[in-house]
C-alpha cells in the first residue's frame, strides 16, 4: 500500500499524514476535507483505493488492513 497519497476514480484524494498521523479524504483539488477515515489512534500508516472491489484500504501500526467499502 502507499504512504502518503492517492487518487480515486472520482478524483477524490485520500491522504495519509506520517507527521499527524491521520487518513484525510480530499475533494479533487485537495483543498476541501470530506472526512477523516483515521486518526492517530488507530495507527495508519499508508492508504490505497482498490476500484475493483470499491475499497479504500488503510495499513495499521499493527500489520492490520482496515477496509472501508464506497459507493
Amino acid at each position: 500500500m502507499q504512504r502518503g497519497k492517492h487518487v480515486t476514480d472520482l478524483g477524490q484524494v485520500l491522504f495519509c499524514g506520517s507527521e499527524s498521523g491521520t487518513i484525510l479524504q480530499l475533494d479533487g483539488e485537495g483543498k476541501k476535507k470530506l472526512a477523516t477515515l483515521a486518526i492517530r489512534n488507530d495507527g495508519p500508516l499508508s492508504v490505497f483505493y482498490n476500484r475493483s472491489t470499491a475499497s479504500i484500504l488503510v495499513g495499521d501500526i499493527a500489520g492490520k488492513i482496515l477496509v472501508i467499502k464506497v459507493k
